[in-house]
């Protein structure tokens, strides 16, 4: 329930940087022009390749794969996530990379902190001022594709990304090519994804325990609810909770199976929530009964941030939390510092599914970060972002950045070439909380170790906190369980204006309307929610619906 001045505030900040991007100090957009716009630059491999900077070589035979004659000025995104002790912008590992990449290549690496949860604020905002990094980048792609038509991103030439880069290149050429290209011109580059992912939910087995179930009853929502009661009547605590907001992966749960395609295209959407679909009411429904009868966090909407949701589990006043798990991860050390008695598990798919559901879910892109060069970057600073994808894409490089070295972060290998870690290790080199992912996820997103077994087998060391393997190994036995249930989000070739244009309004709004419905008493909640589908279709999303429907009939979509 944000405050008019708040919501007038992200116009103002929206329109400025359109603003500025229309504006630009010294150069216009690139995508505002032809793909060779700007400055001309013959690299090496003979391409054309446009940017607005310059090199002052236009029309030589220049090859920098050796480096730059001059010193040239990389800015690099790196998400800061408020680790404890971790400057993200200086630690042992930025000054490796720029003693191993920037003194080889005669490149300045500088890091530009993107906050996690103000990702798109801070990109906006350093937009706004010029001081954007060389990278734009964001996971999802309707976020990706609002940059585009903010036309803050310029055209690349892929014969230059396949010379200064031709390991990375032969990696990812297939994603760029099919995934990239927007309106007819190729606009972004990608990370590799495996089909892998360490986000777990954890639940208090203790807890489930003492109230005479065990963690595999929890076959359905209804059961899960049936636990939470007992918890409320013994006194023992609640279900996690926390504001809802920024990415709306809420309904699926509550879907029909199997989905419908038209209906998936035109209301599935990360940034704008699905809120007048039968699945949202479904989800209201069952949140408004949680809280009407104390089985969830009575204070959800203050949880703003993970860290705030962690707190509560952490002090033993709630029994669930969930979270991207690492073989550092503090989590289950520090609820016992509060709860000795405390024991965890991983709580089973089908417990937040209605009687006869299916677990469904959003699947992954078949990329990773979806990243485009800033419209302000010169040739040079363009090509040295070529190098630097190179350079990571190394596997000696990669496997340090994901690893560390020997005799410090790890002793040797095992049989199947996967590091044996020291952990007890905390000296200078120690990896960041999420083991170096900020850096290295701009090539591939998450770890890999030749073929599958021995990448599995990695990732279970990667991702398992001493004496908590279970929990990983858990964690995987379920995700394979659902894999059949999982579908990526649609993915359209043209911007949908419509969301750009209504997302921050829709957004403020959403939480002014889903809270107060969740908070009424039982009897309020048909009517509250019939009037709030109206104002949301009036605020906005009506027009999304219809753009979104008329992009899908005329074919502007990816199967």
């Amino acid at each position: 329930m944000r405050k008019i001045a708040v919501v007038l505030a992200v116009i103002v900040l929206v329109l400025g940087v359109l603003a500025a991007c229309s504006g630009n100090k010294n150069n216009q957009p690139a995508n505002n022009t032809s793909t060779t716009g700007g400055t001309t630059t013959t690299t090496g491999g003979g391409s054309q390749s446009s940017g607005g900077g310059g090199d002052g070589n236009a029309g030589g035979e220049v090859d920098y794969r050796n480096g730059f004659p001059e010193r040239v000025t990389l800015e690099i995104p790196v998400y800061d996530r408020a680790f404890e002790g971790w400057n993200v912008a200086d630690n042992y590992y930025t000054r490796w990379i720029q003693q191993e990449f920037g003194e080889k290549y005669n490149v300045e690496v500088k890091f530009t902190p993107i906050g996690r949860s103000t990702e798109v604020q801070d990109f906006q905002q350093l937009l706004a001022s010029h001081r954007a990094p060389d990278i734009i980048f964001h996971y999802d792609m309707p976020q990706a594709l609002n940059y585009y038509a903010s036309e803050v991103m310029q055209p690349l030439d892929v014969e230059e990304i396949a010379h200064y880069a031709p390991t990375y290149w032969n990696n990812m050429k297939d994603t760029i090519l099919r995934y990239g290209i927007i309106e007819g011109k190729q606009m972004f580059f990608f990370a590799k994804r495996p089909n892998v992912s360490n986000w777990v939910t954890i639940i208090r087995k203790d807890w489930v325990e003492a109230v005479g179930m065990k963690v595999e009853d929890l076959t359905s929502l209804e059961k899960f609810n049936e636990m939470l009661v007992k918890w409320r009547d013994a006194g023992l605590g609640t279900a996690g909770g926390s504001l809802q907001r920024n990415v709306f992966n809420y309904s699926y749960a509550f879907r029909d199976w199997p989905v419908d395609p038209e209906t998936h295209a035109i209301y599935t959407d990360l940034s704008v929530a699905d809120f007048t679909t039968e699945a949202t009411e479904k989800w209201l429904r069952n949140l408004n009964y949680q809280y009407n009868n104390k089985l969830i966090d009575q204070e959800f909407y203050l949880r703003d941030d993970a860290s705030k949701v962690k707190a509560e589990f952490v002090a033993g006043r709630t029994g669930t939390y969930g979270e991207y798990i690492a073989s550092n991860t503090d989590l289950f050390e520090a609820v016992k510092k509060n709860n000795p008695e405390a024991e965890f598990a991983v709580i089973p798919p089908y417990a937040g599914i209605p009687q006869g559901g299916v677990p469904q879910g959003r699947a992954d892109w078949p990329f990773g970060m979806i990243m485009g060069i800033n419209y302000e970057s010169s040739d040079l600073e363009r090509i040295a972002v070529w190098l630097y994808l190179e350079w990571m894409s190394q596997p000696e490089n990669l496997f340090a950045l994901q690893n560390g070295f020997d005799g410090l972060n790890y002793n040797g290998l095992d049989e199947f070439g996967v590091p044996i870690k020291n952990v007890d290790y905390d000296g200078e080199a120690k990896l960041s909380p999420n083991n170096n992912k900020d850096y290295w996820c701009l090539v591939i997103e998450a770890p890999s170790y030749g073929t599958e077994e021995q990448t599995i087998r990695a990732l279970k060391s990667f991702w398992s906190p001493p004496g908590y393997e279970y929990i990983v190994e858990d964690m995987l036995k379920y995700r394979e369980q659902v894999l059949p249930y999982q579908y990526p989000d649609p993915l359209f070739t043209v911007p949908i204006e419509s969301v750009a244009k209504y997302k921050a309004d829709l957004n403020n709004l959403f939480q002014e309307l889903y809270l107060d419905i969740v908070m009424s008493p039982p009897d309020q909640f048909d009517a509250k929610y019939e009037a709030a589908k109206k104002r949301f279709l009036e605020a906005g999303y009506q027009e999304i619906i219809d753009e979104k429907r008329a992009a899908y009939e005329a074919g502007y979509i990816l199967e």
